[in-house]
């Protein structure tokens, strides 16, 4: 008997350095499969993230079984899906397409990715009122996860006070008036002190984008923090707040969980999520030596 094979990838920027790649390849390996994971990264391949739509077009015709999306794709993909899941499209954000029977549909693993995580490295948490930058694809589903999980009042900031604003009146549709807020990066000083945790949901702090998302003076050691990048695993605000005595939680959860739920849209196999987590750190560990 011939053994199933899938081809799957990524289409993002700056994803060079991308652990999927390795973590759905390793998990296949476990379950017999012959699975190849390609990364097409828009910086590399000279488009714009407008041009995603010909990428899935290729893909198709390619005959790929399915595609991660990641920023600054995770919205701009949906014009050219043919079918969400109700969850990507109550987001509107798509991270997971699955490319079956001529249709690709649009899945988003991000929420359940960041649950999973948060509920495994941040248990106990208050999280009467949080604070979370970042309003785009992964912040929406970043923020629909912290309502789920209980979270009184989320106020959203982002530099996209439209986009945000947007979000907000989403989750208050969702989840009852007065439950998401926005303020502008301007008013962090301000909102910050009021809050039990702060969610960090943009690119900054990747190795393509270096850097600290708020003035480090705005940490304080009472105050857990949350991040979504996990290239590099210690990113400027994990290293800083830890330093400050933080609780903290990187990145590499959600990037195996969310990885985990993927790979069985691609495979309609069980993932071993606790041994994707002792790969991410396997490689996490080996890309620093």
């Amino acid at each position: 008997m011939s053994t199933p094979s899938y081809l799957t990838g990524l289409i993002g920027s700056g994803i060079g350095p991308s652990l999927s790649p390795a973590l759905h390849e390793r998990e296949a390996d476990r379950h017999g499969l012959r699975l190849l994971y390609r990364t097409l990264d828009l910086d590399t391949l000279g488009v714009d993230a407008t041009d995603v739509g010909e990428l899935i077009r290729a893909a198709r015709t390619l005959g790929f079984d399915g595609l991660n999306i990641t920023h600054p794709c995770k919205q701009l993909v949906i014009e050219h899906l043919d079918e969400l899941s109700p969850g990507a499209a109550e987001l509107g954000a798509v991270n997971t397409v699955v490319f079956s029977g001529g249709r690709a549909i649009g899945h988003n693993t991000d929420v359940t990715g960041f649950t999973q995580s948060f509920a495994r490295g941040l248990p106990g948490a208050a999280t009467r009122e949080v604070v979370q930058i970042g309003a785009g694809g992964a912040g929406s589903a970043v923020a629909h996860a912290m309502l789920s999980l209980g979270t009184d009042r989320l106020v959203l900031v982002d530099t996209d006070a439209v986009r945000a604003g947007a979000l907000a009146d989403a989750l208050n549709a969702r989840f009852g008036t007065g439950r998401a807020a926005t303020a502008t990066p301007d008013e962090l000083a301000a909102v910050l002190p009021g809050a039990d945790g702060l969610v960090h949901a943009t690119p900054i702090g990747m190795a393509a984008h270096p850097g600290l998302p708020l003035p480090a003076a705005l940490l304080r050691p009472d105050l857990w923090v949350a991040e979504v990048v996990y290239r590099p695993l210690e990113t400027e605000l994990i290293r800083t707040a830890r330093e400050l005595g933080c609780r903290t939680l990187d990145g590499g959860g959600m990037a195996v969980f969310q990885a985990a739920d993927a790979f069985r849209l691609f495979t309609g196999r069980e993932p071993h999520a606790e041994e994707m987590l002792a790969d991410l750190a396997d490689l996490v560990g080996a890309a620093a030596v």
